[in-house]
């Protein structure tokens, strides 16, 4: 019977785990990049009207 290949399983769950975290702070830059985008086009709108 063959061994199983602990660093290989290790890997594959580091990768998931960084994948998983990567998509969490994703989220989180969604979650807060709304609101700057609404305040840049009320300055257009400003520098329009000047």
């Amino acid at each position: 019977m063959a061994k199983p290949n602990f660093k290989f399983q290790k890997r594959q769950k580091e990768l998931e785990k960084k994948k998983k975290n990567d998509e969490k702070l994703q989220r989180k830059m969604d979650k807060n990049s709304p609101p700057p985008s609404d305040t840049s086009d009320e300055s257009q709108t400003d520098e329009e009207t000047q």
